[in-house]
């Protein structure tokens, strides 16, 4: 529903067509991810979701969008090629691409430099297609100038699947114990989600264009989501698919309200939204209540999930890691806040008085967004049941 009313906006008419094949080849690429039990598969439908991504970040009415696309399609392949070579090294040492083979077959030659090769090819191609720090540096720029809606898909969908793909053979192929007990693994992981949390966050302060922001905030949820699976126990993992979930709820209300903006204003500029709250209070409402679930403010899913990352932290004995969690929080207070004081305290500019509410076809969605945040923060039997039971299910059948 927010998709077609955006589109109509955003994108010319001759190419609608072509933006819903786009679309529907994504979805089937990401579902197609989780359904297959094959490895070459899992690479098959990560290639079918990135080609149709291309082609549906290409469509931005932005020329820099074509730019973004294409920085995108370089980075897109060179993970998949890494993917790729580790997949065709594990079938050359077992002989099958059947994941439950590969689970059985691999732990027999496990300390061969062949397979150490094919783990570590794969995890750095699956850790750029997840837009970990370092390897991120495609997402901002195809985060800003996309068509909003495919926007605020990606941030709640892409990103996800593929910390799915890096669970799922990590725990059910390679094993857990070879991941991350005979790998220094860990201690990198750990890294790279705190130095992901504070470099973007840092960033993200200075951006004047709220897309931007918000996707360099994505690359720092992303080090969070890291950070819960570096911990390496059953608290750790669940956080990580606690965040999962959460961070697919908050940004996918963000972008839509940003949707929402760029649908009455045409950009999504700090500098043109002084006192937008008031030609648009449920479009901005939105955006607050999201901005205080990223945050991580009680009643809210982002308190959940730090909440629980903060607790596996602390399990480990980990204590500086738990305050550098609180205080990457707190980053995301000062980027969050710039929006909120220029469009509820600044005097609306004189260029935009005539500004209306966002239509009805995209408040809709981004408002049961916005109720799931504070839903699922309040009750949280549901999300935190599955992903606890979810964690304890790959804990319990390691080998």
């Amino acid at each position: 529903m927010a998709a077609r009313t955006s589109i109509l906006k955003e994108i010319s008419e001759d190419r609608h067509v072509l933006f819903f094949v786009a679309w529907l080849l994504c979805t089937a690429g990401l579902m197609g991810i989780l359904a297959t039990g094959d490895a070459f598969n899992v690479f098959v439908f990560l290639e079918i979701s990135s080609l149709s991504t291309y082609t549906l970040l290409a469509m931005g009415k932005d020329r820099r969008a074509l730019w973004a696309s294409y920085q995108y399609l370089v980075a897109g392949t060179i993970g998949a090629t890494f993917i790729l070579i580790g997949i065709g090294l594990m079938y050359m040492m077992t002989g099958t691409l059947n994941m439950a083979d590969l689970a059985a077959r691999l732990p027999e030659m496990e300390n061969t430099r062949t397979v150490y090769t094919a783990f570590a090819f794969f995890i750095v191609g699956v850790c750029m297609k997840l837009a970990l720090f370092p390897l991120h540096l495609w997402l901002p720029n195809a985060y800003a100038y996309a068509p909003s809606v495919v926007t605020a898909f990606l941030a709640a969908t892409a990103t996800k699947v593929a910390v799915y793909v890096m669970l799922r053979f990590m725990f059910g192929v390679f094993g857990f114990e070879f991941s991350i007990e005979h790998l220094p693994l860990q201690a990198i992981l750990m890294t790279l989600g705190l130095a992901g949390v504070f470099v973007a966050s840092l960033v993200a302060i200075r951006q004047e264009n709220i897309k931007r922001m918000l996707a360099y905030s994505s690359v720092a949820q992303i080090g969070y989501i890291i950070l819960g699976f570096s911990f390496a126990s059953q608290t750790g993992i669940a956080a990580t698919l606690l965040h999962m979930l959460n961070h697919g709820l908050m940004k996918g209300a963000l972008f839509l309200s940003m949707a929402a903006i760029v649908y009455r204003l045409g950009v999504a500029n700090l500098s043109q939204m002084h006192g937008l709250a008031s030609s648009m209070p449920l479009t901005m409402a939105a955006f607050a209540i999201g901005g205080l679930s990223l945050i991580g403010v009680p009643l809210t899913v982002g308190f959940i999930s730090k909440w629980y990352l903060v607790s596996a932290a602390l399990e480990n004995g980990w204590w500086p890691v738990a305050a550098l969690i609180l205080l990457g929080s707190l980053l995301s207070v000062i980027y969050v806040w710039r929006v909120i004081e220029v469009v509820y305290f600044r005097p609306a500019d004189a260029s935009t008085p005539d500004v209306k509410e966002a239509p009805a076809a995209i408040l809709i969605p981004m408002w049961i967004l916005v109720i799931a945040n504070l839903y699922f923060g309040i009750d949280t039997s549901l999300t935190v049941g599955v992903s606890e039971m979810a964690a304890a299910e790959l804990f319990g059948g390691l080998r």
